[in-house]
């Protein structure tokens, strides 16, 4: 009988889930937003990501930090972003966020390392009717 060695593993994982919960929470407190984009796109959180985005932009200079952050993430985390923004440009309370994150991939990511983006093709199928 695995039932016991099942529900102790899914309790880890519930625990594990809430720990991050609070370390994400925590880190949106002190403003360690490159680590909160992190963790919440580990998690696959597009709405977290997006929270975090949008306490970055109501900063001072919230563009440049913007910038600053996107720019330091890994290649992964960008398509992810990426993925994230396409669901978030088609709401209109969400496009603007959307539309800043995408200039910063335009502005900061040659079109050739774009190109290699998985997903990049429905990506932009998917923006152009809301761009």
């Amino acid at each position: 009988d695995v039932t016991e060695i099942e529900e102790k593993e899914a309790q880890a994982k519930q625990e594990e889930q809430i720990m991050k919960e609070q370390e994400l929470s925590n880190l949106l407190h002190e403003k360690r937003y490159l680590k909160a984009l992190g963790l919440a796109i580990s998690l696959d959180r597009p709405h977290t990501v997006l929270t975090v985005v949008k306490a970055i932009l109501k900063e001072p200079e919230g563009r440049r930090h913007l910038e600053e952050n996107i720019v330091r993430l890994r290649k992964d985390q960008k398509e992810a972003v990426l993925a994230f923004l396409v669901t978030w440009n088609t709401n209109s309370r969400n496009c603007h966020e959307a539309q800043a994150v995408m200039e910063t991939l335009l502005k900061h990511e040659a079109p050739d390392n774009l190109l290699q983006f998985s997903g990049i093709k429905s990506a932009v199928e998917s923006l152009l009717p809301y761009t």
